[in-house]
């Protein structure tokens, strides 16, 4: 998607191979109009797929996530990374490693929200490892949901996270892909 490749390239920031700070219009800030194009876009592309809803996990992928689901006129499910201390009784729950914070938590979502005759497109801000779309789709598929596919906002193409979930059968589509990551450089697969 030009847009948010523009954006990418102008305000992002490399700190280093692996790390690409977006916080200006992602994660801390987040731009609406932005957001609005990248659901729509996600809605495009995703169309013809027959999805009941979307989801994310907690927390940058949230807005772009609800602009999808409000462009294809759907839910949004928006899967915790720590279970309520309160509604701790019928959750679907599996741990997922933070490959960014090198952290596990705990992914849940309520049961009652999802069903096996659920058609899921799994929205997330980054793909590196795929650690934390495998961990949405276990938890997706735990309510025997099925999973319509995968959109991404930016994928780091270097890591080993498509080719996980496509060799899982998953289609996949990045918005931003990039190919080099380093100290201030951002190169995108040509």
């Amino acid at each position: 998607m030009k847009l948010l490749e523009e954006r990418v390239l102008t305000e992002g920031i490399a700190l280093n191979e692996n790390i690409l700070k977006v916080d200006g219009f992602i994660n801390h800030q987040t731009d609406p109009v932005l957001m609005k194009a990248v659901g729509e876009d996600f809605a495009d592309h995703f169309k013809d797929r027959g999805i009941t809803k979307v989801a994310t996990i907690e927390s940058s992928g949230i807005a772009p996530a609800l602009m999808t689901a409000a462009a294809l006129h759907v839910p949004l499910l928006i899967l915790k990374k720590s279970p309520s201390k309160v509604l701790n009784q019928n959750m679907y729950q599996t741990v997922v490693t933070s490959y960014t914070k090198g952290n596990s938590y705990e992914l849940t979502l309520a049961s009652h929200l999802i069903s096996e005759r659920d058609h899921v497109l799994i929205i997330d801000d980054f793909l590196a490892n795929g650690e934390a779309a495998t961990g949405a789709v276990r938890l997706i598929r735990k309510a025997h949901a099925t999973i319509a596919g995968i959109g991404i906002l930016i994928e780091k193409s270097f890591q080993p996270g498509r080719n996980k979930l496509e060799e899982q059968g998953f289609h996949v589509y990045s918005q931003v892909r990039i190919a080099r990551l380093d100290k201030n450089v951002i190169e995108l697969v040509k």
